[in-house]
């Protein structure tokens, strides 16, 4: 396949702005994607109601003001084939499917220290090289299979949220298990709710869920920010913690009287959307803070849910905010049907899968088609999945056995060359990945300039800064409720010890250092 100066792997909505800004700058770029198109995340999940869960407005490129007014979004949260249909029309609008190569999977990149360039081979055998390797992965991207014994002799249908046959998949007047209810299975459920005969909703753990609030928006919004789109990008960049227009918390809750804390609560769960999340200062911090806002969504699920049983496992019992919030259009609504039953398998676990439908340790539920809404091997499978090795032999996931360690969230040590934008130790998934992604791909377009301009071969971190960054992180990350609850975000090492893999110290904060360290000639750092 060649020889190139760069090779991007995944053509998400990371990739796509990779390779625009890469081959604009007259670099030799390669890109492999397997999939059979563009889309990344919003082309495998193209599971009933799935929609992104921040504002459209921010969800989207800033980076060109042609590109922000050739698409008028139409809801406040765009749905999937709205995203997919616009990451398709950008990548048409920015010509650059013709550097990509589909339904080519990456299984293997070697560092050749000699030579300073990585050697690339994939699924089918074909082999190319690089001097540059950017994983536009995502960090929300290998889907964690289901493991459930008896899969195998199912007679139904089953299928798997993150990766959604493209073909049509039958639910109208079936009987459906939905395994899982975190944020793709509440958006699964309360579509499919409407069609099945009847919907088995198999619950492990009772996720919060508050009011997306979704509704058309007004295309003069979108015009006005148009209108000033450099500033308004400069300001999602320096000044907010998400890089997204949600208002963020000004005081702790003790500054307010009751009054002022129950009407704050009230107006945001009416404005709907992430903010639930930041009402006050300290409720992610404070476990008597977090339980007046737990309490408060908690009351909101028994009032919406009138079988008292049902309403209470559909209670989560840990901090709010500590597990990914979803955003629900309907949810609770779903289990006032007939048609729907909640299984709580803290009480009735999965035994099986059978040839005609689940059998929990109490009962047998027969159905014809199982969703499974499992979520993903989140930041380090598709890591792994690239088989990146360097001259040692070792993946950059052997060396995080205690937690990921990174520079900035965008490379990590002994690994020449290969960038990681949004990886661990970034705000990645914790702000908005559009932004993120724009920014980190710009930043290290800048450094292969540097390099270029200073005939360097190679760049990775020091060990110095690497450990120093990688501290910074779990400093900042100290008293947070989140780590004391497992979830994706958490790393938690053999001894037992907890890492928080993002940064908390939000994009405004990141965006800085990232800028302080290429000021200072990439400061932490070691250019050869």
């Amino acid at each position: 396949m060649g020889d190139y100066d760069i090779a991007v792997i995944g053509a998400g909505l990371g990739g796509v702005y990779a390779m625009h800004r890469f081959t604009s700058q007259g670099w030799s770029v390669v890109g492999l994607e397997g999939a059979s198109d563009v889309g990344g995340v919003w082309y495998h999940n193209r599971y009933p109601g799935a929609r992104v869960d921040l504002d459209s407005l921010d969800y989207c490129y800033s980076f060109s003001e042609d590109v922000w007014r050739s698409w008028q979004w139409r809801e406040r949260y765009a749905s999937q084939p709205e995203l997919l249909g616009y990451l398709n029309s950008v990548a048409d609008r920015l010509d650059v499917r013709r550097h990509f190569h589909f339904e080519t999977w990456l299984n293997g990149a070697t560092w050749d220290p000699a030579r300073r360039r990585y050697d690339l081979i994939t699924a089918d055998g074909r082999r190319l090289s690089c001097r540059f390797l950017v994983l536009t992965t995502g960090q929300l991207s290998a889907a964690r299979k289901p493991g459930f014994p008896g899969l195998d002799r199912f007679r139904g249908q089953w299928v798997m949220t993150s990766h959604w046959p493209q073909d049509e998949v039958e639910t109208t007047g079936k009987r459906i298990a939905v395994i899982g209810t975190g944020s793709s299975g509440v958006q699964t459920i309360s579509t499919l709710a409407s069609e099945a005969e009847h919907l088995y909703v198999f619950q492990r753990t009772a996720n919060y869920a508050v009011p997306a609030q979704n509704r058309p928006l007004d295309g003069m919004v979108q015009k006005e920010l148009g209108d000033r789109l450099p500033v308004e990008r400069e300001h999602l960049l320096t000044d907010t913690a998400g890089g997204v227009r949600i208002p963020e918390p000004q005081h702790p809750m003790s500054h307010y009287v009751t009054a002022e804390r129950d009407a704050m609560l009230v107006r945001q769960w009416e404005a709907g959307g992430q903010g639930m999340n930041s009402v006050f200062l300290d409720q992610g911090r404070d476990p008597q803070v977090n339980d007046v806002v737990a309490d408060f969504v908690r009351d909101r699920i028994r009032g919406a849910v009138r079988d008292r049983a049902v309403a209470e496992a559909l209670c989560p019992t840990y901090p709010i905010g500590t597990r990914r919030l979803c955003l629900e259009i309907g949810y609770y609504d779903a289990f006032n049907q007939d048609n729907v039953s909640l299984v709580d398998l803290r009480d009735d676990p999965i035994i099986e899968i059978t040839e005609t439908g689940l059998r929990t340790r109490d009962h047998h539920h027969e159905v014809d088609l199982i969703v499974f809404a499992l979520g993903f091997d989140a930041f380090t499978g598709a890591i792994d999945g690239a088989n990146i090795r360097n001259e040692q032999g070792i993946t950059p996931t052997d060396r995080w056995r205690s937690g990921p360690r990174t520079q900035l969230g965008m490379m990590t040590a002994g690994f020449p060359n290969l960038f990681l934008p949004t990886g661990p130790g970034s705000p990645s998934v914790l702000g908005n990945l559009f932004l993120q992604n724009e920014y980190s791909i710009d930043w290290i377009a800048d450094c292969i300039a540097h390099l270029d301009e200073k005939k360097y071969a190679s760049i990775e971190p020091s060990e110095a800064g690497e450990a120093e960054w990688t501290a910074h992180v779990a400093q900042l990350a100290q008293g947070l409720l989140r780590l004391g609850i497992d979830n994706y975000m958490v790393h938690v090492s053999d001894d037992g010890s907890r890492t928080f893999i993002p940064y908390i110290g939000g994009v405004r904060r990141h965006v800085a250092s990232m800028r302080e360290a290429a000021a200072g000639d990439y400061a932490g750092f070691d250019l050869r």
